[in-house]
């Protein structure tokens, strides 16, 4: 990992307070002794009563804006060894959690007293499969889609219902993990689009309204308003925009309008202990997610920089013991050697205090602006050192955040010849699956999924021969024709896959 991040703690706070004295008592409302009122504005620091404004036209919204609002559905295979399913975690927000295993809760035998006994014998392996619902928006009259990555991913077929119940078999261009944006097209001209507004611009308090199909009720809407801008979650660079619009499964993917039916979000994640809707939502801003766009559309993945530290908040404690006058910015707790971090000469303690001018409120912060950075890309850190500001310039690097795609001749097709995203195992990965080398499945697409291998797999071996790289495995798939034999380490159990290449 490149940066440490802080897990926020959520809080809600209350809107209103309702006085039974006299006073003022509501927006724009008094109590009848006016003199009294009067007087108790004047003795007091609190701000004037703000005037009511007029709610947005949540109808025009939704009728200007449904056609071209989708349904989305994905699906893929989840592989089953020894009764367990440990497919891709969809379900985080689609609803998708079930145990279709001959041993789950909805097989004949899940009651039977000696399930158990059953239960321990090894199985073969075997493919289920899994549907996913999401929704999704057109960006482009041609058939040009924004949703959320993990909506498609892994996805062997994806199906988008328009509206007016058409539906098309859309084709994938890409996706990026990080941000969880994915773009998707269907083979259609002179579609309703959305209008594209400006992220940035959003304040806390603001209307927005968000269209989706949460449990597959297609063009609900539900409203709120915006709880809080640049929401950093752990492990992921998304400066989020936080809302109280009530997003369920299904919602993922769908459009977050303001209160000019602009889109400014995708509505992505909630926080929930349930799995439904617990008054926190979470959306990615537009301006990021159109920047990704323009990026799969162009190269067929996304580009984050890198630049090589691990940092962590500043606490009070921490400002004071360097001098610093408030808790703010990123604690520089190691630099990477040869990094551009360490080329630029950031050093251990150092506090990153802004990035191109821009404030780095938290360690969050410094991970969301560098990962939206072009690698190659020059930047200058103010940095507190010793008690002392300085400026320090440093070229950015790449930080190959997707892995090498292992496909034929179109490397932004995700259906290629083998369709798998792997990279090296890590010395920790390596001893804790007990391998002396291996290749760690990261995305299976195509034919890798079909036939069963999925994201958290390690291949150990090409038709007998150990990898130990991408590359290796790339030349060794481009002498075969046909079908490959791969050696795959399934949790504790390894199997030989034949692969039927595309």
């Amino acid at each position: 990992m490149e940066f440490k991040k802080t897990t926020l703690a959520l809080s809600a706070c209350g809107l209103f307070a309702c006085g039974a004295a006299a006073g003022w008592v509501g927006p724009g409302l008094f109590a009848s002794d006016s003199a009294l009122a009067a007087d108790a504005v004047s003795t007091s620091n609190a701000p004037a009563p703000i005037p009511l404004a007029s709610a947005p036209n949540y109808r025009a919204i939704v009728a200007q804006n449904r056609a071209a609002v989708v349904t989305i559905t994905s699906k893929s295979m989840q592989r089953t060894m020894g009764g367990d399913e440990e497919g891709d975690d969809q379900g985080d927000s689609n609803g998708q959690q079930g145990d279709d295993s001959p041993f789950g809760p909805n097989s004949p035998f899940g009651n039977d007293p000696f399930f158990r006994f059953f239960r321990e014998l090894p199985m073969q392996p075997h493919n289920v499969p899994v549907e996913s619902l999401g929704s999704g928006f057109i960006i482009k009259s041609d058939g040009v889609i924004l949703t959320n990555a993990h909506v498609v991913r892994n996805a062997t077929h994806v199906m988008v219902k328009l509206a007016d119940n058409r539906e098309y078999r859309a084709k994938v261009i890409g996706l990026d993990k990080s941000t969880d944006v994915a773009v998707l097209k269907i083979d259609a001209q002179n579609l309703p689009t959305v209008r594209l507004g400006n992220s940035n611009q959003l304040e806390v308090g603001d209307y927005v309204l968000a269209l989706g199909a949460p449990y597959g009720l297609a063009e609900t809407a539900s409203a709120g308003i915006v709880s809080a801008i640049g929401r950093e979650l752990e492990n992921q660079d998304v400066p989020f925009i936080q809302t109280d619009v009530a997003v369920n499964p299904g919602n993922s993917g769908g459009p977050l309008f303001d209160e000019h039916g602009n889109v400014v979000g995708i509505n992505s994640q909630i926080y929930s202990n349930t799995g439904g809707f617990e008054g926190v939502s979470f959306a990615i801003p537009i301006d990021l997610a159109v920047h990704d766009e323009q990026q799969i559309v162009k190269y067929g993945k996304v580009q984050h920089a890198r630049l090589g530290v691990e940092v962590q908040a500043v606490t009070q404690a921490l400002a004071r013991s360097f001098n610093l006058n408030a808790p703010q910015g990123a604690l520089v707790a190691q630099v990477e050697p040869n990094s551009p971090a360490a080329r630029a000469g950031l050093e251990t303690g150092d506090v990153i205090l802004r990035l191109n001018g821009k404030p780095v409120s938290d360690s969050g912060s410094l991970a969301a602006q560098v990962s939206e950075m072009q690698p190659g890309s020059s930047a200058t850190l103010d940095v507190w050192r010793a008690g002392k500001s300085l400026s320090l310039k440093v070229t950015l690097g790449n930080a190959a955040s997707t892995p090498s795609e292992l496909q034929a001749n179109n490397t932004n097709n995700l259906h290629g010849k083998l369709g798998l995203a792997v990279r090296p195992l890590t010395p920790d990965e390596r001893q804790q699956a007990g391998v002396p080398e291996g290749l760690l499945v990261e995305r299976s697409t195509g034919p890798a999924a079909d036939a069963g291998i999925q994201p958290g797999d390690i291949v150990l071996s090409a038709d007998g021969t150990a990898l130990s790289s991408a590359e290796q495995l790339r030349k060794i798939v481009g002498t075969h024709k046909n079908t490959i034999a791969l050696l795959v380490q399934h949790g504790n159990q390894r199997i030989f896959v034949p692969v039927q290449l595309g």
